[in-house]
């Protein structure tokens, strides 16, 4: 089992007096970065919730949103801001005095200014504001890794029908790559034959130019560490087990093209040529969605 580093999860909860809702969403990213929206209220929680996140999380781009309402009837004190309201009413009474105006001062209009009123939030206990908090955001991230479970299982079976694209590949090279130094023997046969223009060229000459270019040409050793390689890859497929794995795979990804590589360059041949670009496009394609898996 594979994850996959883009996924989203939102949960919510009503606890305790509070309307709790938590939402994580996260894209594919070299390293782990972290970037959460709180209320200015419960930024104490913000170093505990990446702590939280990083234990389900080794790397990937992640936003995380969290939102706290006290639910209606959550007792709040209301009280009077004097010293600012005396302050208000000896100016407006300046203001009466200075201008001739009509002294209408009300309750009314004097609550209209700013910060007359100052509102208290019930008193808040910490701890379990933020067990109850931690418990949604457990929720979210149970919804949000089975997302990327799902995600990840996609891109695993079309990557494993990749790998079965390419074991087809490699079997056709290592047919092929026989029959390379037959055409050469054949090739350099008639070659001589026009040169010297005898029908009975050196068969010992032949046969030691035709050993030379079957050694320059030689790919079993490439073909068995590729096939090595794929053997290795499917296994790290089966066995992750929700742990990450992308890196690792990116580097066999990265031996895979070393080996087709040097089985291009080894043979000069159009048709295993042909089946060297058709490997690198698969291995490219495989190496865009390991980009996606943690």
């Amino acid at each position: 089992m594979v994850l996959s580093m883009t996924g989203f999860g939102r949960a919510e909860a009503s606890v305790n007096g509070r309307e709790i809702v938590f939402e994580i969403k996260s894209v594919n990213h070299r390293y782990f970065e972290f970037n959460s929206r709180i209320p200015k209220l419960y930024g104490f929680l913000e170093d505990p919730l990446k702590k939280l996140v990083r234990e389900r999380i080794s790397r990937g781009k992640i936003e995380a949103y969290l939102t706290v309402r006290q639910s209606e009837g959550t007792l709040a004190r209301v009280r009077l801001n004097d010293g600012l309201l005396e302050s208000y009413l000896s100016a407006l009474k300046e203001m009466i005095a200075k201008h001739g105006l009509r002294d209408d001062i009300s309750a009314t209009a004097v609550s209209r200014f700013p910060d007359v009123f100052i509102v208290d939030d019930a008193e808040e206990d910490a701890d379990a504001l933020a067990e109850d908090v931690f418990a949604v955001v457990r929720q979210a991230l149970d919804v949000y890794t089975e997302m990327r479970r799902t995600e990840g299982a996609k891109l695993a079976e079309d990557i494993i029908e990749r790998l079965g694209l390419i074991s087809g590949f490699v079997d056709s090279v290592e047919a092929r790559a026989p029959e390379l130094n037959r055409e050469y023997y054949e090739r350099l046969s008639k070659r001589i034959k026009e040169l010297l223009e005898s029908a009975n060229p050196d068969e010992s000459r032949l046969l030691t130019e035709a050993a030379v270019f079957a050694d320059k040409t030689n790919v079993t050793e490439e073909i068995v560490r590729l096939r090595s390689h794929i053997a290795q890859f499917k296994a790290a497929l089966e066995a992750a087990g929700g742990e990450p794995v992308g890196k690792r795979l990116d580097f066999i990804v990265q031996e895979m093209n070393r080996e087709i590589n040097t089985i291009g360059s080894k043979c000069n041949d159009m048709e295993i040529t042909g089946i060297v670009i058709n490997v690198k496009a698969e291995i490219e394609k495989i190496r865009e969605q390991i980009q996606n898996l943690e």
